[in-house]
């Protein structure tokens, strides 16, 4: 019996090192991960981006450059387009910008803080860091971490699963899933160069402005769109590309469509969506705008980075363009998480 005891007391303390070995692992693993990501002075990294919500998959090019303390630069090209957007942030203020359409918007916003997006390892880092539930599984040739997300779509995709590479401890892949875990983005890194620094002027967005057009600031689309009682007036300086699109809805089970009006004016159509309840919205969408000039546009709110496109985003209001559409969401009785929901969930066709 004595023999006995002590087997089971030896199998026991056996299990409880083994168990305590894994946890310990885990929290090392995790320090060497976070210090490597977050503490480098800078970085260049190229991915790609695979979005399969919302229709057919859509695949993207991202290039991302980081100087600390607060210096960005991201762009985001459409495999097989010549569309790609810039969003830019350094001693001035936050900068969006697309190329194709002469665009350039300005913000005072302290993104990548709130609005961050997985293909910023400094993030990646925070996330893996801040969730208390964090699990982490061992491969031969990885480390996998199943954490939550902490980005702009935490509500509708939830969870992530971050791929590290055992040898250098760099991240491989970020698989974004919604709340029944089917995958919905998919970013493979195929570069990431710690330690590389540039210099502030290579950050700066004068090289993308029009210096032989120094006149004042334009309103955004969101600001003109976002009060019907005034007059409507085309932006001084841009060209209407005057074309026929079709409508798109959002795909939502709270949504209920209560009226859809359309206007004609100069020849632009523009589609407004009402949807009455507890969760009451206007979808406004028309043609796009192409500026002759890019000058920055001042823009209220933060940069919200939609996964197909880079919109704009405030309490009560989200606006973005993408194929050629502008889209402006507004609405007091939802919150950022919805409005973008909404927008995420845009799809031609009709309300059923």
């Amino acid at each position: 019996m004595g023999n006995r005891i002590v087997k089971w007391l030896v199998l026991f303390c056996t299990i409880l090192l083994l168990s305590a070995c894994g946890t310990a692992s885990q929290e090392k693993v995790l320090k060497k991960v976070n210090g490597k990501w977050g503490e480098t002075n800078g970085y260049e990294l190229n991915a790609t981006m695979e979005i399969k919500s919302g229709g057919e998959p859509r695949n993207y090019n991202v290039t991302v450059w980081h100087t600390k303390p607060d210096f960005y630069r991201v762009e985001v090209m459409e495999s097989g387009k010549d569309v790609s957007q810039m969003i830019v942030r350094n001693a001035d203020g936050v900068f969006v910008v697309t190329p194709t359409l002469n665009k350039m918007y300005k913000f005072q916003s302290d993104w990548p803080k709130k609005n961050s997006q997985a293909y910023l390892i400094g993030a990646l880092a925070e996330d893996l860091a801040e969730d208390k539930n964090l699990v982490m599984k061992e491969e031969e040739k990885a480390y996998i971490f199943e954490a939550a997300t902490r980005n702009s779509y935490k509500n509708s995709m939830p969870h992530q699963v971050i791929t590290v590479d055992k040898k250098t401890l760099l991240p491989t892949s970020v698989v974004i899933m919604n709340d029944v875990k089917e995958e919905q983005i998919r970013i493979t890194f195929k570069k990431i160069k710690l330690g590389v620094q540039h210099a502030a002027k290579e950050y700066a967005v004068e090289q993308f402005t029009d210096k032989d057009n120094t006149k004042g600031e334009q309103a955004t689309p969101a600001e003109k769109d976002g009060n019907e009682d005034k007059e409507d007036k085309e932006p001084v300086g841009a060209e209407v590309e005057y074309q026929e699109f079709q409508t798109s809805y959002p795909v939502l089970n709270w949504a209920q469509l209560a009226n859809e009006k359309v206007v004609q004016e100069s020849g632009m159509e523009r589609v407004i969506l009402t949807f009455e309840g507890e969760k009451a919205f206007t979808v406004m969408q028309q043609p796009v705008t192409k500026e002759n000039s890019m000058l920055p546009v001042s823009s209220p709110g933060d940069p919200v980075d939609l996964g197909f496109t880079i919109g704009a985003i405030t309490d009560t209001s989200v606006s973005w363009e993408k194929d050629g559409v502008e889209f402006f969401v507004a609405s007091s009785k939802l919150t950022r998480e919805e409005m973008i929901e909404v927008a995420t969930s845009m799809t031609i066709g009709s309300m059923k």
